[in-house]
C-alpha cells in the first residue's frame, strides 16, 4: 500500500482540476489504483471538475441520423450515439400523425385451441391468462394474435395503455379516495 505524501495529494488535485479521469491520474501517479484515487478524491471533497480536453480533430464525427420509417420519411431528429444512445434527441415535427386506433376485437370469435394450457399456445395464439392459476379451470385466452403481440386485438387493448391515459386513470382514482 502507497502512502498519500502530501506531494501525491497536490499532484492528484492538479489533475483532477485539468478533468483527467481517476484511471489517468492512477497511471500518472503510479502504484495506485482507479477506485484508490476515486476514494481519496471523495475524501479530499473534491467535487466539480473541468472537463478534460478533447481535440475535434481527433474524434471523427459519427453520422447520427434515424432510419427511414415504413412510410420511406424519417421523423424527428438525430439519434444521439454513445452514453445516452437511449436519449433520442428529436426535434419536434410539423404536426404529429395520428396513430389508427386497433379494432376492437368482440370475446366472441371462437379460440384457436379452447382451454389452452401454457404448453399448447404458440406464436400465433393470444396469451391473456384466463382464471386463477391455482385453480383447475385455468387457460389461456389462445385467440388469435397478431404477428409480434402475444395477445389477441382485445387483450392488447387492454395490455398496452397509452401512459397518458394510465395517468389520467390513476387520478381519477385519487380523487375519487
Amino acid at each position: 500500500m502507497i502512502s498519500w505524501t502530501d506531494e501525491r495529494v497536490d499532484l492528484l488535485k492538479k489533475l483532477w482540476g485539468e478533468g483527467l479521469s481517476a484511471s489517468q491520474i492512477a497511471g500518472e501517479l503510479g502504484g495506485v489504483t482507479r477506485n484508490a484515487v476515486i476514494g481519496k478524491v471523495h475524501r479530499l471533497g473534491l467535487s466539480g471538475r473541468a472537463k478534460a480536453p478533447q481535440p475535434a480533430a481527433n474524434r471523427p464525427k459519427k453520422p447520427t441520423t434515424r432510419p427511414a420509417t415504413s412510410s420511406g420519411r424519417s421523423e424527428g431528429g438525430p439519434i444521439s450515439l454513445g452514453a445516452t444512445a437511449l436519449k433520442a434527441e428529436t426535434l419536434p415535427s410539423a404536426r404529429p400523425q395520428a396513430q389508427p386506433t386497433p379494432q376492437l376485437a368482440s370475446l366472441s370469435d371462437e379460440p384457436l385451441i379452447p382451454n389452452a394450457s401454457v404448453l399448447q399456445i404458440n406464436e400465433q395464439t393470444c396469451k391473456w391468462p384466463v382464471g386463477d392459476p391455482s385453480s383447475p379451470d385455468f387457460h389461456f385466452c389462445a385467440r388469435r394474435s397478431d404477428v409480434g403481440i402475444p395477445y389477441c386485438a382485445y387483450h392488447a387493448r387492454i395490455a398496452y395503455q397509452p401512459v397518458a391515459d394510465r395517468r389520467r386513470d390513476r387520478d381519477r382514482r385519487a380523487l375519487r379516495a
